[in-house]
Formats: structure tokens, sequence, C-alpha cells
């Protein structure tokens, strides 16, 4: 990351550690099939140049990178459909800082991290994120 997107470095124990993003930025990896356009499978990459927009997504997370939040695209898509993902992302007018590829599929999906991870599962709308009481996983004391 650039210093650019004003990163804090920490020190633990005189020792520097992974710098963080300021509290008020939130770092958002955002999937893209089925999340910001259609569901299209690796094995159709055809569709991928093609795919219908959810236009409320495109709304939301433009928003979110003029806020300055750091929006990286994260995507069971394999290298091979780079060019044609990053083309896709510019025609439709999204903005954004990052496009991992790779993502591991079938969902199910358990983060663990030495930081603070939120996950938010995508259900057919894109709005502004809102505070809710949940049950989750953590690590035995």
């Amino acid at each position: 990351m650039s210093k650019d997107l004003h990163l804090i470095d920490i020190v633990e124990n005189g020792q520097h550690i992974s710098p963080v993003l300021p509290e008020h930025i939130k770092n958002y990896l955002i999937d893209i099939d089925g999340t910001i356009c259609d569901d299209i499978p690796n094995e159709e990459p055809e569709r991928m140049a093609t795919a219908a927009l959810y236009p409320d997504a495109l709304v939301t997370i433009n928003k979110w990178f003029d806020e300055g939040h750091i929006i990286t695209f994260f995507t069971s898509r394999v290298e091979e459909h780079r060019v044609v993902t990053e083309e896709w992302l510019a025609a439709n007018g999204f903005n954004y800082h990052g496009l991992l590829m790779g993502k591991p599929r079938g969902g199910n999906y358990h983060w663990i991290d030495n930081h603070i991870v939120r996950a938010t599962r995508f259900d057919g709308k894109f709005t502004d994120l809102v505070e809710v009481n949940a049950n989750i996983q953590v690590f035995e004391k």
C-alpha cells in the first residue's frame, strides 16, 4: 500500500508490525460474480464481457471509493480472465484500487486474520451497511 492511503505505523514491544488504516477507512474486498453482476462461472468466460451490471452495486461502491475507502475486487476468476475483467470494470464505471484473482471457489469461507475482519453476505441488493447483532465463531481462550 502506498503512503497516500494514510497507513498508520504501529510499534509493539519496540518492533514495527504491519501498518493499519485509520478506523474511519474501510478496506472493502468485494466479489464480482453474483455480487456486482451476473454470476458467470469460469467455465463460460465468453459471458464475462457482457455480464449484466447490478446498478446499485456501482452506485454504492463508487460512493465508498469517493469517501476514501479502499476498494479491492476479489474474484474466483483466474489470471487468464484478468483483461476481460478489468475491461468490464472500466466499461461499467467502477472505481477501485486493486483486483485479486483466484479466490478459492465454492463458498463457505472462513477468514482467519490478525486484523479485524467483518464479513457481509451479499443477498441481492447493495445498500449502505447497518450494524446488527450476530453470532460469530472465535478461537477458544
